[in-house]
């Protein structure tokens, strides 16, 4: 791996993930079951706190993993939501809705649906707001970002750099 072409990504937990592993989802995510990484930091520091809080843990830990995503996309069978989309809007609310068991697809990029978006989600899937008003409201918004790694294969692109301990 030439580390010039490297991007950086990030997994928060309570534990330092050297060797990330894939597991079945005891709750609807985003993005289905798989290994959630963000390129950014500060929600990684975030999540990591969170799952300290939910574990009853005093560790929050962010692990940090390196990953030629040039080769990731190229190689591998992906979907790229580069912002909130119709298609991203469907496929989430089908993932959160248990609609989606799994997909075919060996990872999956784009936006959170997290905390700060949760009410304008729920008032789409409710009926309230249309596909076109729930976007428009999304996109004003500064959603971050993740990437879920949901196969073996696909795993396999990342290569543990370091953790570090967040203040929880």
């Amino acid at each position: 791996m030439n580390l010039n072409d490297c991007t950086i990504l990030y997994h928060g937990s309570n534990v330092q993930v050297e060797k990330p592993e894939l597991r079945p989802s005891t709750h609807a995510l985003d993005f289905g079951a798989g290994f959630y990484t963000t390129l950014n930091l500060e929600q990684a520091k975030n999540f990591a706190s969170k799952v300290a809080e939910r574990e009853h843990s005093s560790n929050a830990i962010v692990s940090v993993y390196k990953v030629d995503l040039e080769k990731l996309k190229s190689s591998l069978q992906g979907l790229w939501f580069e912002s909130p989309t119709e298609k991203w809007l469907d496929f989430v609310s089908d993932n959160r809705n248990g609609k989606i068991v799994d997909s075919h697809y060996d990872f999956v990029f784009g936006p959170v649906a997290n905390d700060t978006i949760f009410k304008t989600f729920i008032a789409y899937q409710n009926g309230i707001l249309s596909k076109k008003e729930t976007i428009e409201r999304l996109r004003v918004k500064k959603l971050y970002n993740q990437l879920v790694f949901k196969t073996a294969a696909a795993v396999e692109y990342l290569s543990f750099d370091r953790s570090f301990s967040v203040k929880v």
